[in-house]
């Protein structure tokens, strides 16, 4: 099959749930045998990378802008995909997916497939009319699609029961490589299981305010038993928020802010951290909390619908979201019992391995494509 993703900012992914999802469907139907395409952005993508890992990068350029970038990108990339003879084009994210409707108009030989990632519009960085947008992204994508995927049971229930259209739950994966390297770590003065991590984009919602503010209240009552918080990401269109998050740290030494780490510095990041701490409001599948798990790490994770379909008392700890006095408790909690947070550790290790290998939702996706294209055929 030849197949195009389109709505990614590009890969290989520097940071982004969507961008890495689709790093790791593309590289891997790749070496299934199939031609595989990213269109990607020029301000996120090396303009020099045409190949990666036998998967076509097509590069675009975008309006640089919070509420244009996206989609300036993908009328660009759709208008190009018209012209190319793609078996699937496959849009991720609801609101380069308001322009789907132009393929499966102009190419109905062509399998369309939307990814649901998640409800963009509650994130709190947007604009009351790029939230509009959004949802007539999301209503676009679920009244044109041939087949909607979405990552969570929770995003599936809530299309039925709106829409009343049946979406394919095919989630985010884990595919993590465990380091016993520490040589990154020197650069931040952090040794094994001596701090507490966060990673993610520095947006709101992702709610790393709430976890700064716990922390200095421990920290202040001397209960942090000389852990340190480090906090990894870096925001989008988001200076603002950043500034607050660095103001609200101002004068703590054991709270660090990395930027943002990919692959080896991330990786020690992960592997040598004490527990991972995931305070997001609103979430579609949060790949950083699927990898924390695939680490062995014990997670405490804020009680939203997306986090508890994923984290049970088995394999992490939830508190109320958008509580830091809750959250201060759970982390005061785990600092407190080691054994407590090994067992959870090794039990979200398992249940990663076991419910999202990234092999067998390669094969899913890739069947769906087939049950489609057989369609269209007949």
């Amino acid at each position: 099959m030849k197949i195009a993703f389109i709505g990614q900012k590009g890969i290989p992914a520097q940071f982004g749930g969507v961008e890495k999802h689709t790093e790791e469907l593309a590289i891997r139907l790749a070496k299934k045998g199939h031609q595989v395409f990213v269109y990607v952005r020029n301000n996120y993508t090396d303009k020099k990378t045409i190949y990666y890992q036998g998967v076509k990068l097509i590069h675009l350029p975008s309006i640089h802008s919070k509420n244009l970038d996206a989609i300036s990108h993908t009328f660009l990339a759709t208008f190009h995909a018209l012209f190319q003879n793609y078996d699937v084009i496959h849009y991720h994210a609801i609101g380069p997916s308001s322009l789907s409707f132009v393929i499966k108009i102009f190419k109905r030989k062509t399998a369309l497939i939307v990814t649901h990632h998640c409800q963009d519009y509650y994130h709190k960085k947007w604009s009351f009319l790029a939230k509009t947008y959004l949802r007539f992204g999301e209503y676009v994508a679920i009244t044109w699609a041939d087949k909607i995927i979405t990552v969570s049971k929770v995003l599936e229930s809530y299309i039925k029961n709106k829409f009343q259209k049946k979406a394919v739950v095919i989630p985010n994966g884990v595919d993590v490589s465990i380091s016993d390297n520490k040589n990154y770590l020197k650069k931040w003065n952090l040794q094994k299981n001596s701090y507490i991590l966060f990673v993610g984009r520095l947006i709101r919602h992702k709610g790393a305010h709430y976890l700064i503010k716990a922390f200095k209240v421990l920290e202040d009552k001397h209960l942090t038993r000389e852990k340190k918080l480090v906090i990894v990401g870096d925001g989008f269109y988001t200076d603002d928020y950043i500034r607050e998050l660095k103001d609200l740290a101002r004068g703590r030494e054991n709270i660090i802010f990395t930027g943002n780490q990919t692959k080896e510095a991330l990786a020690q990041l992960f592997s040598h951290c004490y527990l991972f701490v995931h305070p997001s409001q609103s979430e579609g599948l949060s790949l950083a909390l699927l990898e924390a798990m695939g680490y062995g790490k014990a997670v405490i994770a804020s009680d939203i619908k997306e986090n508890l379909e994923v984290i049970n008392d088995n394999t992490g700890k939830h508190f109320q979201s958008g509580n830091s006095e809750d959250l201060e408790k759970n982390i005061v909690y785990l600092i407190n019992n080691p054994l407590v947070v090994k067992q959870l550790g090794e039990k979200a290790m398992l249940e990663a391995q076991k419910r999202y290998s990234w092999d067998n939702i390669v094969n899913k996706t890739e069947k769906l494509y087939q049950e489609v294209l057989e369609k269209k055929v007949i």
